[in-house]
């Protein structure tokens, strides 16, 4: 069996996952590839990963373009993604209006769950909105920083910490089992990213990548956009 291999941000696993039986369906084609870190995941294309479809923002998908790396005719926009604030499921939700409210919750947790502070397009935005609230220092030593937002997700659902908190994208958060989403990053603080999607120059099926880019941007996949996360 034929597969479209793809390189993709986390916030667009949940999204694609739900749409590969309608892909498979519609082409006869399965979809793989990896997802990750938007940084990690474009230096694999530059190193050569074969790739037919790469999900990443829109700025760094522009980047790829400029390289030639990417068909900037096949660019698409997918939706918004947030940044958003994640506990255990069943745990009391974090109640946070503003920068204050949000600087007391961080300060409260014992254990704080993010994706990689380098590589991350959630990871950078929490690193740097520490810096922001002045408690970046305060809570190096209970920062958890994992490789990507999904593996952050799943290390605060086994999270045997007192009252363990995380942040990433809200794609991330409702994909995943054992988290609940616990709202959006508060005005000052917050961040909606662009993703988007393109078909690279040396994509080995260039006829059936354009199939999955219409699925993932189409009108009639509005509901299922919303549903894995994205605003719109």
């Amino acid at each position: 069996m034929n597969s479209l291999n793809i390189l993709s941000g986390g916030a667009a696993q949940g999204l694609v996952g739900s749409l590969t039986q309608a892909f498979k369906a519609q082409t006869g084609f399965d979809i793989a590839g990896e997802f990750g870190a938007v940084g990690l995941m474009a230096e694999k294309l530059r190193k050569g990963t074969p790739a037919d479809i790469v999900i990443l923002t829109a700025a760094l998908l522009a980047k790829l373009a400029q390289e030639k790396l990417i068909a900037a005719p096949s660019i698409a926009n997918i939706g918004l993604v947030e940044t958003a604030l994640a506990v255990r499921t069943g745990d009391p939700q974090a109640a946070v209006r503003d920068a204050d409210d949000l600087r007391e919750v961080l300060r409260a947790a014992d254990a704080i769950f993010v994706p990689d502070t380098k590589t991350s397009t959630a990871g950078i935005h929490v690193a740097s909105v520490l810096q922001q609230l002045g408690i970046a220092d305060e809570v190096a030593a209970r920062l958890r920083v994992l490789p990507n937002g999904a593996t952050a997700m799943r290390e605060l659902a086994a999270s045997d910490a007192r009252r363990p908190i995380g942040c990433t994208q809200s794609t991330e958060i409702i994909s995943t089992k054992g988290v609940t989403l616990s709202g959006s990053l508060p005005p000052g603080c917050e961040l909606a990213t662009m993703y988007t999607a393109g078909i690279t120059t040396t994509a080995a099926y260039p006829k059936q990548a354009p199939e999955l880019i219409g699925l993932l941007t189409g009108a009639d996949q509005l509901e299922q956009r919303k549903r894995a996360g994205f605003v719109s």
